[in-house]
């Protein structure tokens, strides 16, 4: 019987030839680190629905930030809850100088200089409707939302952050963000646009997080509509050509297809975000026996590599630095 001269079950005879041939491989400086901030001290709240992940006061904060820096990891993305008295139609505490927001982003450049870190820009956390947008009589209002999202991109580089990651999904606000930071003297302070952001039924622990789940409606009409990938493309476009430096895929898993045709129409950073829908999928799953949570982990976030990301937001991030330590 004649074998093959070329047998490709060579290069994967042994760990060591499988890891030299490996087309991608994770580093720590690949994660950013979503952070939960909430008011008080010395508070370490676990989220119910995201088990060992947790919700941090400003001092504790601090040290997880300083444990993220110790793994190797270099980039957050800083997430405020904020409290409910606080909260309006107009997101005004969202333009607070002295906010949760801008005392976090100042606080964590104090503590660790070198820590590159991303705000959230949107208003949902602030609003008394849980919308990423004003409310007039029941729809979302696209200007209005934008001149505020500027003023708030402001006052976060104000406060010191270093890149604003607009979540928001309305039309225009990476120019108007772009020209605000360059009038105000921001030049360097960049934008990751989460710039093809859908719809999605993946993203319920995280507003269980925040308390930012909308108070009426959905938000289907400024999210992408899930059916849809071309759009992505003219999502993406526009967001480049207004001035954002690093484009965002959200979800990730379930719009790998999206990343993928991303990565292969522009030449910019792409990120993509492994939502807490995705994260507690897994934990769910190998709490139950069901799955190997560590192999599920490593898999997962080599999946975004693969299909063409160079960043990844997950909650898995100081997991997955400590299996690739080993």
């Amino acid at each position: 019987m004649a074998f093959p001269y070329q047998r490709n079950r060579r290069l994967r005879a042994t760990e060591a030839i499988r890891d030299l041939v490996a087309e991608h491989h994770l580093l720590p400086t690949d994660f950013m680190v979503p952070l939960f901030l909430i008011e008080g001290e010395r508070k370490k709240e676990e989220i119910s629905s995201m088990p060992g992940y947790y919700r941090f006061s400003l001092d504790l904060l601090i040290e997880e930030v300083k444990d993220c820096y110790s793994l190797g990891l270099r980039s957050v993305l800083l997430f405020v809850k904020v409290a409910e008295e606080l909260k309006d139609n107009e997101g005004a505490e969202a333009l607070n100088d002295d906010g949760l927001m801008q005392r976090g982003i100042r606080a964590i450049k104090i503590a660790v200089p070198e820590m590159y870190v991303m705000s959230d820009v949107a208003l949902d956390p602030y609003s008394s409707f849980g919308h990423d947008g004003i409310v007039v009589e029941n729809e979302i209002v696209n200007d209005l939302t934008v001149e505020i999202l500027g003023d708030m991109a402001v006052s976060h580089a104000r406060a010191g952050a270093d890149m604003v990651a607009p979540s928001d999904m309305m039309d225009g606000r990476i120019g108007y963000i772009r020209e605000r930071l360059e009038d105000e003297g921001f030049k360097n302070t960049g934008i990751m646009s989460y710039s093809a952001k859908y719809a999605s039924s993946f993203y319920g622990p995280f507003r269980d997080v925040l308390d930012s789940t909308p108070g009426f409606g959905d938000k289907k009409t400024y999210q992408m509509n899930i059916a849809n990938s071309q759009e992505a493309l003219s999502e993406v476009e526009r967001d480049i050509e207004e001035g954002a430096d690093i484009v965002m895929i959200k979800p990730g898993m379930p719009y790998l297809d999206v990343l993928r045709i991303v990565k292969d129409n522009f030449n910019v950073p792409i990120a993509v975000y492994q939502v807490s829908g995705e994260y507690a999928m897994i934990k769910a799953a190998a709490e139950k026996g069901w799955l190997p949570h560590d192999e599920v982990v490593l898999e997962s976030l080599i999946a975004f590599k693969r299909a063409g990301a160079t960043l990844i937001a997950t909650y898995f991030a100081k997991d997955a630095v400590r299996l690739l330590k080993g």
